[in-house]
């Protein structure tokens, strides 16, 4: 790994205190203690948590970890193995400062700037037009989109997310990491976890995923996923219409699934969610002043920033705007019991 080459900012790798060659930093990953460093200058505004707190999947997400020094963990399943990374903000955000641990250690920050939304390119998006996009894009210029640049990553808990409440599917994603998931490595907060391989998401027994709350329509579809993940996470590298196309030939993977893994595997900046229960909504209210809209009004609303229509959602999220609600609230489904 070169960090070098990287066109968006200066960044150095060290090992300890010293500086580090590639083949030190390869050699150096995972053998003990001593982490594999980076600090990472960004150009321009950067939102650590508007940008990267979309990855947290729950306030319970074995996998993401907030600490009280202000850090932030995440634990993966890089292409070089399971790694853990710490993110550490300075200065404002002018410098960030990365750790990571394991095998994946070097693949982890190597990805950084990506993770971070180096590769997000807002200078198209023109909210002027409309007065809060204008004022949230001004109060927001540091809220980028991020690329895992990992499918499998993202795709589980999207899928563990259909058709249940959030919290529901949260609490599935916490169960099954705690029971199946690997301990991340290095000096990780307690209770972190690693997801399973795709090897292993397929040789979960009926009844764990019953005992997670997953019923087996949403665990045949991981299963059917795991199966052809080497296939899903070439996704990653694809144009966005190539890689809507491969995800949704698995069956049970929809435009709903595939937008929300897509959205942060690929960093796409466009992949509105349709589908979704409440964003009509919320997008009809802020954007119109519409109480009730469904998916068509939504994608009407949304056309004059086609291209930035996910980027719209992200900065409606940052803001307490929310349409009324009509409907009966959603009587969670306890499948354990079925």
């Amino acid at each position: 790994m070169s960090v070098s080459a990287d066109p968006h900012a200066a960044a150095t790798v060290v090992v300890g205190a010293a500086a580090a060659t590639s083949a030190a930093v390869n050699a150096s990953a995972g053998t003990g203690p001593v982490p594999v460093v980076r600090v990472w200058r960004p150009e321009g505004a950067l939102e650590v948590e508007a940008t990267i707190g979309v990855l947290r999947f729950g306030a319970g997400d074995p996998a993401y970890r907030r600490t009280r020094d202000g850090a932030y963990w995440r634990c993966s399943r890089t292409p070089r193995g399971p790694g853990t990374l710490r993110i550490t903000v300075r200065d404002r955000a002018a410098e960030i400062e990365a750790a990571a641990w394991g095998p994946g250690a070097d693949w982890l920050l190597g990805q950084l700037p990506a993770l971070l939304g180096a590769e997000d390119d807002p200078a198209a998006f023109d909210p002027r037009a409309h007065p809060l996009l204008r004022d949230l894009h001004r109060h927001h210029p540091g809220l980028r989109i991020g690329r895992t640049g990992l499918v499998m990553e993202s795709l589980v808990p999207a899928v563990l997310g259909q058709r249940v409440t959030v919290g529901e599917a949260h609490e599935s994603w916490r169960q099954l990491l705690l029971r199946y998931g690997a301990p991340a490595p290095g000096p990780a907060p307690a209770g972190m976890r690693i997801a399973p391989a795709a090897r292993d998401w397929v040789r979960i027994p009926s009844w764990d995923w019953h005992r997670a709350g997953v019923d087996g329509q949403r665990s045949g579809t991981v299963v059917r996923a795991a199966r052809l993940a080497a296939r899903l996470e070439q996704a990653s590298a694809m144009p966005p219409d190539q890689a809507f196309a491969r995800l949704t030939t698995v069956p049970g993977i929809g435009v709903w699934t595939a937008a929300e893994t897509l959205q942060r595997s690929n960093g796409d900046p466009d992949a509105v969610t349709v589908g979704d229960l409440h964003l009509p909504n919320t997008v009809g209210w802020a954007l119109a002043g519409r109480e009730r809209s469904d998916d068509a009004v939504m994608l009407e609303l949304l056309e004059p920033y086609r291209g930035h229509r996910y980027r719209v959602c992200r900065l409606l999220r940052t803001t307490n705007v929310r349409a009324p609600r009509h409907a009966p609230r959603y009587a969670p489904i306890d499948f354990r019991d079925r």
